[in-house]
């Protein structure tokens, strides 16, 4: 048996039962009444069966219809209930959104602006996954993400990529360490002295790599590791001073490491917003975007050497800059 009635089938077979007739079921569904008899007298023809028993007083659901009834309240309430989940959805209330970013910023920069948005949307999910920047990109180009927050790089010609923040470096030392007395440090005063390296793979090397060869600077014997963490024991340990950018150091302070900003130059790093251009994301998800892209505005706080873009600009060079 193949049953082929709809919604609007099973609201007046309800809305019957619920009034106990037509008249004043039609009143609560804004129908004429005969549009409203017709309706019911059709899901019965459809059925085969009689839904109503009808006498001078009242109508009366017959055992079938009453079996319907129950039925149709299930059906009709999560009907509603999912169509009102759409609405939300639609008026970005609702939804789900996915966001890639770089471990340090998923940390530090992401829950301020996380917070902000989800203030007046409460029933907006919201994924986070961390990853290093190939990574981050890969989730974006693949459609596994919404959109991403990673550094500005050569690698991403493909992509839409907009400026939402940038941090500077500094060095940072254990406590008791010489470098304590001085309000900055150059990166020429890294000359010679052991360093604590990340690895390859990381932006924060790259920009520190860059930075040391352009000015000519050779640090002393390097320990080397990927994970944040790990690089702040090494240093705590006295292996060695590191360089980091602002977003990474809230990251590094378990280890009671000290840090001054470093100065000439000041090495900036541009974070961005980075999206599919040919993959439309849900309105919730653009709002999100909008968010970040005028954080400036919302005052939205950030960890020290950590300020966000001005709206309308791009992503800059992130070159190391005098």
């Amino acid at each position: 048996m193949s049953i082929n009635i709809g919604v609007r089938h099973l609201r007046a077979v309800v809305a019957v039962a619920d009034a106990g007739g037509y008249t004043a079921a039609a009143g609560q569904l804004r129908v004429a009444q005969s549009s409203l008899s017709r309706t019911v007298l059709e899901a019965e023809r459809r059925l085969g069966v009689q839904l109503f028993e009808r006498t001078t007083r009242r109508v009366a659901p017959t055992a079938d219809g009453v079996e319907l009834v129950r039925a149709a309240r299930r059906l009709l309430a999560e009907f509603d209930a999912t169509l009102a989940n759409f609405e939300g959805y639609l008026s970005g209330e609702r939804g789900t959104i996915v966001v890639a970013a770089l471990p340090s910023v998923a940390a530090t920069l992401l829950p301020a602006a996380l917070a902000a948005f989800r203030g007046p949307r409460p029933e907006v999910s919201v994924s986070v996954r961390d990853g290093l920047s190939g990574e981050v990109l890969e989730m974006v180009r693949t459609g596994a993400v919404d959109l991403a927050l990673t550094v500005a790089s050569q690698d991403t010609e493909d992509l839409l990529v907009r400026r939402v923040a940038t941090d500077t470096f500094a060095c940072v030392f254990p406590e008791g360490h010489q470098l304590a007395e001085q309000d900055t440090v150059r990166w020429a005063d890294l000359a010679g002295r052991p360093f604590v390296s990340f690895d390859t793979t990381s932006s924060i090397r790259d920009h520190a790599d860059r930075t040391l060869r352009e000015r000519g600077v050779s640090v002393g014997p390097q320990t080397e590791a990927r994970n944040i963490a790990a690089v702040a024991g090494l240093t705590a340990a006295g292996l060695g001073v590191t360089a980091a950018p602002g977003l990474v150091l809230p990251l590094m302070q378990f280890a009671g490491l000290l840090s001054r900003p470093l100065v000439d130059p000041v090495v900036r790093r541009d974070i961005c917003v980075v999206q599919h251009p040919e993959r439309p994301v849900s309105r919730t998800a653009g709002e999100l975007v909008q968010l970040l892209l005028h954080a400036s505005d919302r005052e939205v706080e950030l960890p020290d050497l950590v300020s966000w873009a001005q709206p309308n600009r791009g992503p800059g060079a992130a070159a190391p800059d005098a």
